[in-house]
C-alpha cells in the first residue's frame, strides 16, 4: 500500500467521524423505536397466551376431528412462514432466521415432503425467490406502516384455507423473538394443526363453560382468531427484535470507529512528526551546503 501523506491520513480520519456521527444518530433512533415497539410488544404477549389457554379449555370438551384446523395428519406437505426484515445494518438478525429455515428446509425434502414459502421481509424474499421453491406469497415493506392485524388476517385466511383444503398437512412459523432488551433468539413454532394439551391437572382446573351458540361455532372463530393474532404477535416480535438488534449493532459500529479514529490518529501523529524531521533534516544540509 502507498504510504500515506499527513493530508491523506487526517481526511480518512474525518472521514471515519462522520460515520461514527451516522452510526451514533441510528443508535439513538432504534433505541427510540425499540421503547415503543417494546411497549406494544408486552402488551400483545399476555392476549396471545390468555387466548391460546381459551382454545386449550374449549378443545377438551371436542373431537379434534370435529374441526379441520385440529385434524392432525401426516406432513407431506409443509408451508413454512418465514419473517425477516426490510433493512439490513442488523448485525445477524436475518442470516439467523434465513440459515434456521434453510436447514429446516433441507431436512424436510430428505424427508421426501414438498415444502411452500409464504415470506414476510424483504430480506427473506430476496434470499429465497431464486431458489425454485414453490412461493405461496411474499410480503415486502410491511413495517413501512404500523403492522395491524387487517394484514395478518389477510396471510392467516390464506394458511387456513389451505391446511382446510389439504394443500397443506402443517404450517410453520420462523421468526426472531426478544428475550432481553439486548438479545434475541430464533423461534421455530407449530401453528397448524393447533395441538392443545389436556393434562388430567388441567382437566381438574378447567372452568365450565356455558357457550351460545355452540362450542363448535365459538371454537371455529377462536381459531381463526389464533392464527391472525400468533401471526400478529410474529410481526411485533420479529420487529421489536429488529430494533434491538440494529441498536447493538450501531453501538458496535461506534465502538469500532473510534477504535479506528485512536489508531489512524497515533498514525497520522507519527507520520507528521516523520515529515517535520525529514523537512528539518533538509534545512540542516541546506545549511550545511551553504557553508
Amino acid at each position: 500500500m502507498a504510504k500515506l501523506s499527513p493530508r491523506d491520513i487526517k481526511r480518512k480520519i474525518n472521514g471515519i467521524k462522520n460515520t461514527q456521527r451516522i452510526t451514533k444518530a441510528m443508535k439513538a433512533v432504534s433505541a427510540a423505536k425499540l421503547r415503543k415497539a417494546q411497549a406494544l410488544l408486552y402488551a400483545t404477549r399476555p392476549y396471545s397466551n390468555k387466548l391460546y389457554e381459551l382454545i386449550e379449555d374449549l378443545a377438551i370438551y371436542i373431537d379434534r376431528e370435529s374441526h379441520p384446523l385440529l385434524e392432525k395428519r401426516e406432513e407431506k406437505s409443509v408451508d413454512l412462514v418465514i419473517i425477516t426484515a426490510d433493512r439490513g445494518l442488523a448485525g445477524a438478525f436475518n442470516s439467523n432466521v434465513i440459515k434456521t429455515a434453510w436447514r429446516e428446509i433441507q431436512r424436510l425434502k430428505s424427508e421426501g415432503k414438498e415444502v411452500n414459502l409464504l415470506l414476510i421481509g424483504r430480506k427473506g424474499v430476496n434470499f429465497y425467490k431464486n431458489k425454485g421453491f414453490n412461493i405461496i406469497e411474499a410480503y415486502e415493506d410491511i413495517y413501512r406502516d404500523q403492522v395491524n392485524l387487517t394484514y395478518t388476517a389477510k396471510v392467516g385466511g390464506i394458511l387456513a384455507s389451505r391446511f382446510i383444503d389439504k394443500k397443506s398437512d402443517a404450517v410453520y412459523l420462523f421468526n426472531n423473538e426478544l428475550i432481553t432488551s439486548s438479545t434475541y433468539e430464533t423461534k421455530i413454532r407449530k401453528l397448524l394443526p393447533l395441538e392443545p394439551t389436556a393434562s388430567s391437572k388441567k382437566l381438574e382446573e378447567v372452568s365450565v363453560y356455558n357457550i351460545e351458540p355452540s362450542k363448535e361455532e365459538v371454537l371455529s372463530s377462536l381459531l381463526q382468531r389464533y392464527i391472525n393474532y400468533q401471526l400478529f404477535r410474529a410481526l411485533v416480535e420479529s420487529s421489536t427484535a429488529e430494533h434491538s438488534a440494529r441498536m447493538l449493532a450501531m453501538d458496535n459500529a461506534t465502538k469500532n470507529a473510534g477504535e479506528a479514529i485512536r489508531k489512524w490518529t497515533i498514525i497520522f501523529n507519527k507520520a507528521r512528526q516523520e515529515a517535520i524531521t525529514t523537512e528539518l533534516i533538509d534545512i540542516i544540509n541546506a545549511a550545511e551546503a551553504i557553508k
